[in-house]
């Protein structure tokens, strides 16, 4: 699927994006913007920040770039490819010359998408905007990028009320920012549908099937922030490798970054051949993934996404990071702080493993990102919308 219609008559928007996350997120605007065909020519530009997991999700929702920076490079810092990523992007605006940029999140393909298109004087609709820690260091660097990137756009896309009084609070007019909920529940719909018909293979478990667990409890892990490498990701091995021993009964499934810095401790920690009951699994698809987190019993994380997906679902979440900036989840009770204190992992993780109570009181089916309708309010705004 490409949205790119060549009709000059129509309002060119150029969605710029290079993450797993952010094409997750974008896509069901993308979708929306498609069935907009008589209003908008929607122009797709990838960076390939991260190539092979952006790859997976632009198969899932059939969504072919018009244009492929393809700008990842093995062991790239955040310096590096954000040098590359503000050139390449300030020549494909000289060549395509949208109306309007459109991004999503807190990336450095978001920052760079937003100060290259200031250059250009384009407009900029930064989606999921007003999310905050209030820890420029936590996390690292998206806690930046997404300030940096609110300051540059002139459109604030705001999923909740609490991330508009953010930007209200930074001095970001009013009028700028709508409320819209999260883009990542609309794609989440998308996906249980698409499970509920066809379920998908899980690679990495035996014969790629979720029937192996049978009834017993699931324990998902996925970790990758940067702000976790080195001793915190070690402590939360350690922990992992502590629950497995005392849990034998449990399975405890970990899809690992491909990141070498998370690949390294993982392996050397959680890779031993007596731990039975851990799964190592590589990175998986979409959809595999969002059928392993409806499977499970909880999660142990670090994602901003699964903070928001998993509440959705029933599925209670234990986030391994000292500050949120989605405190929403934290909020209802469905999500709790643990930072990668190994013994405070083992101590949570264990009581919602043997208190049945406490863990359904954190499972209830609650929807604080959104009902779903985000790329419509999105679209349905642009439409209106004078400032292109």
């Amino acid at each position: 699927m490409t949205c790119d219609n060549k009709n000059a008559s129509l309002k060119k928007v150029s969605v710029i994006f290079g993450t797993r996350p952010e094409s997750i997120k974008l896509a069901p605007v993308i979708l929306a913007l498609r069935k907009e065909s008589d209003h908008f020519n929607c122009h797709i530009c990838v960076t390939a920040q991260h190539r092979r997991m952006l790859d997976q999700v632009l198969r899932v929702f059939r969504i072919r770039p018009d244009a492929d920076l393809n700008l990842m490079e093995h062991g790239q810092s955040p310096a590096g490819f954000a040098s590359r990523a503000l050139l390449a992007i300030d020549d494909y605006l000289t060549r395509e010359k949208p109306a309007l940029v459109l991004i999503q999140g807190d990336t450095t393909t978001v920052v760079c998408s937003s100060l290259a298109a200031f250059y250009h004087q384009i407009p900029v609709a930064h989606v999921e905007a007003g999310l905050r820690t209030g820890n420029r260091y936590s996390p690292f660097p998206e806690e930046m990028n997404r300030r940096l990137a609110s300051h540059l756009s002139t459109l604030h896309f705001a999923p909740t009320e609490l991330n508009k009084q953010n930007l209200l609070r930074e001095g970001i007019p009013e009028e700028t920012i709508h409320v819209t909920g999260n883009t990542v529940i609309d794609a989440l719909f998308i996906a249980l549908e698409r499970i509920r018909q066809n379920p998908p293979a899980v690679p990495g478990l035996p014969d790629k099937d979720l029937s192996i667990f049978g009834d017993r409890k699931v324990v998902l892990i996925t970790g990758h922030r940067r702000e976790n490498f080195g001793p915190g990701l070690e402590s939360v091995c350690r922990a992992i490798a502590i629950l497995a021993g005392d849990f034998p009964e449990v399975h405890f499934v970990y899809p690992v970054h491909l990141n070498p810095r998370v690949q390294a401790p993982v392996q050397r920690i959680l890779g031993l051949p007596e731990l039975k009951n851990i799964h190592l699994l590589p990175p998986l698809d979409y959809l595999p993934f969002v059928a392993l987190m409806q499977r499970s019993t909880l999660i142990l994380t670090d994602s901003g996404g699964i903070q928001e997906e998993a509440p959705a679902l029933g599925v209670p979440v234990l986030v391994f990071r000292d500050h949120t900036e989605r405190p929403e989840g934290v909020g209802t009770g469905a999500v709790r702080l643990t930072g990668t204190d190994c013994q405070q992992i083992v101590k949570e993780t264990s009581r919602l493993l043997t208190d049945e109570a406490a863990c359904h009181d954190m499972a209830k089916v609650i929807h604080p990102y959104g009902d779903g309708h985000a790329a419509e309010r999105i679209v349905g705004f642009l439409k209106t919308t004078t400032v292109f």
